[in-house]
């Protein structure tokens, strides 16, 4: 397929006057960014005029997996139900950049993960200064210009010029021993575009599914234990050890539950949801004092907290129960 020349795009955004969605524009939020997959899924699907609170029933299942929490995702038949988005693994054997146009002109998108080095977004942490994978949604290119803007962590974003070839790896010779990077095709064709109230019910239903297949013991327990344990080598380590332990761990869940909160509110409306979402943010304000222990890198005994995470999680999770019986 040959694509024209200049700005192909998908919804034909533009970074200067793009209002994300609220979860990442709320200024009141403990964690504005969740993890690099769902925050760019959840601006694709704001982008595109729907609700992306559906998508995230799955983030209930969280569990403690012996060394971190789960890195949380919209499930796939997820959004195939709610939405008709198909998302799955491509394969990058071509210049990515048209790879990115042609499927950009035929009303598909790419999820890829890039090298945040060269993204500009990122320029508090890793722009310029450190090699860091991270998946983003393309939602237009212009390779005669030298111009990518992608949906990253809460927003969209432009790079281009030395960003451009960097990111995509244009200027001198490839690397062999560098890989392709994975690369996933989305395209909104799999299925019926749910709205109004046929959304909340299917949402609704997913929720009950996947609730029913939450951790059968509460995983605040196994963090504790695992916590207990690795403190002393926290606590020795350097920082970054400890950013890390931090993102995998208490960041992880601590922003998992922050977003179900976001979904219960929208999902069962804010007198149903009250009691079920303190519960959630109890867990919220719980892993951002652990955090802010962690990071001041003193001893102490987290029993008492981990408790009260423990607790939070059995109402939370009882209360969705009951809610949605």
């Amino acid at each position: 397929m040959t694509v024209g020349t200049g700005l192909v795009s998908l919804f034909g955004a533009d970074p200067a006057t793009y209002v994300p969605h609220p979860v990442h524009a709320a200024g009141d939020r403990t964690y504005r960014e969740t993890n690099c997959y769902s925050d760019v899924l959840i601006e694709l699907l704001h982008a595109r005029g729907d609700e992306p609170l559906a998508a995230i029933g799955a983030t209930v299942r969280m569990d403690f997996e012996g060394d971190q929490w789960t890195f949380f995702k919209p499930a796939p038949g997820d959004l195939e139900r709610l939405f008709g988005l198909d998302v799955h693994e491509m394969q990058p054997y071509r210049a990515l950049p048209d790879q990115i146009a042609e499927q950009l002109a035929a009303g598909r998108t790419i999820i890829v993960e890039l090298d945040a080095f060269h993204l500009p977004d990122t320029a508090a942490t890793s722009y310029g200064t450190e090699h860091v994978k991270t998946s983003v949604v393309a939602e237009a290119i212009d390779r005669d210009a030298q111009v990518l803007r992608y949906f990253h962590n809460a927003s969209l974003y432009e790079l281009r010029g030395a960003d451009y070839r960097g990111v995509f790896r244009l200027d001198g010779e490839v690397d062999p021993a560098i890989l392709p990077p994975y690369t996933e095709l989305a395209r909104f064709d799999a299925g019926e575009r749910l709205e109004g109230e046929a959304l909340r019910e299917a949402a609704r239903d997913l929720l009950r599914g996947h609730l029913a297949r939450r951790p059968p013991t509460n995983p605040f327990g196994r963090f504790g234990d695992a916590l207990a344990r690795d403190l002393p080598g926290l606590l020795a380590g350097d920082a970054a050890g400890y950013h890390a332990y931090a993102f995998a761990t208490v960041r992880m869940v601590g922003s998992g539950f922050e977003l179900l909160a976001a979904q219960a509110q929208w999902l069962l409306g804010e007198d149903e949801a009250a009691e079920i979402v303190a519960a959630m943010n109890a867990i919220v304000d719980g892993t951002k004092v652990l955090s802010l222990k962690l990071a001041r890198r003193r001893a102490f005994d987290p029993a008492a907290i981990i408790g009260d995470l423990a607790g939070a999680w059995a109402r939370a999770t009882g209360g969705l129960d009951a809610a949605l019986a």
